[in-house]
């Protein structure tokens, strides 16, 4: 490759990067100052108020929606800045490995959800995938593993989250430092797929994991992405995706199952750690979500319908 070919590919990644970034301020920074005005008046303990009738479904204390509302409108670090304050001695091992399974399944809905729209996902079909899945495999689990022994032992608490309870000047200040380390890392990933893509790297990749994913549904060509959102998030899955989309490298079908996929199980490795913090199973928390998500993937590629419309779900 001489210069002038360098030089042209340099050019095209970079408005790759900035192309993709760009799309993901569009829809996190709305939706960021958004869901903190809501917080701020409110919204978070009325969201609480209707999910506490159902957290006995579960096995969980109703207090529990508290939790469980802060980390969808939020994130998962919001949610355990609220648990460690309702539950300073923690929970039973059965129950906190449940709250674990809700809290990685549906947690910053909002832009998560929002990422998925752009895909070609309805927010409804986002909604009844994550929290549904969430309450059918928390059920799963806590009423499993509390006819089990040694389960009703507390789980044992092994970090304390700093306060969320901050200013607009200390939030606004965290939310420019995560968006510049988003940049960062979209950067990263598009040089780095780039990168494989030119040495053949992501062929071999495609062949080591396109089985499995062939066995629950998703192609070939969604392979890398799905990849790259299961173990970093769907925040960087999703953004890639929908470049991909726009290319019309990826079928919509495709588009279906992945996002399905990366909303129940995205990011193993840093949300599969913070929530053991909180004294998870981990076999609960990494093993049984895996199992799900692949299942549920598995028997959606066989009920899932495309229609040539802009909407992908069909079916659902």
């Amino acid at each position: 490759m001489n210069a002038s070919s360098i030089k042209i590919a340099a050019q095209d990644i970079g408005r790759q990067i900035l192309r993709t970034y760009l799309m993901l301020l569009r829809i996190m920074v709305p939706i960021l100052i958004v869901v903190r005005v809501l917080d701020q008046l409110g919204g978070t303990e009325l969201l609480a108020h209707f999910l506490e009738p159902v957290m006995s479904f579960v096995g969980l204390p109703g207090s529990f929606a508290l939790v469980w509302a802060s980390t969808m409108l939020g994130n998962i670090y919001a949610g355990m800045a609220v648990f460690v304050q309702l539950y300073p001695e923690g929970l039973s091992l059965a129950q906190v490995s449940t709250a674990g399974i809700l809290m990685l399944l549906a947690h910053n809905l909002p832009i998560e959800g929002a990422i998925a729209y752009k895909s070609g996902i309805p927010w409804r079909y986002t909604l009844l995938l994550r929290i549904g899945g969430a309450m059918v495999l928390g059920s799963l689990c806590y009423w499993t593993t509390a006819a089990l022994p040694g389960w009703d032992q507390p789980a044992l608490l092994a970090w304390m989250p700093p306060q969320q309870d901050v200013g607009w000047l200390d939030w606004g200040l965290t939310q420019l430092k995560m968006l510049l380390l988003i940049l960062g890392v979209i950067a990263v990933l598009i040089t780095g797929l780039r990168i494989l893509r030119m040495l053949g790297i992501e062929r071999v990749l495609h062949a080591v994991l396109a089985p499995l994913l062939k066995l629950v549904g998703i192609g070939r060509e969604a392979t890398t992405i799905t990849l790259i959102g299961s173990t970093l998030g769907l925040a960087f899955g999703g953004a890639l995706l929908i470049d991909e989309v726009k290319s019309g490298r990826v079928g919509r079908r495709d588009i279906i199952l992945a996002m399905s996929f990366l909303g129940l199980c995205h990011s193993l490795i840093e949300d599969t750690l913070l929530i053991l913090l909180l004294g998870c199973s981990l076999w609960i928390v990494l093993g049984a979500r895996l199992v799900f998500a692949l299942a549920l993937v598995f028997v959606l590629s066989k009920v899932v319908t495309v229609k040539p419309g802009k909407e992908a779900v069909d079916s659902l």
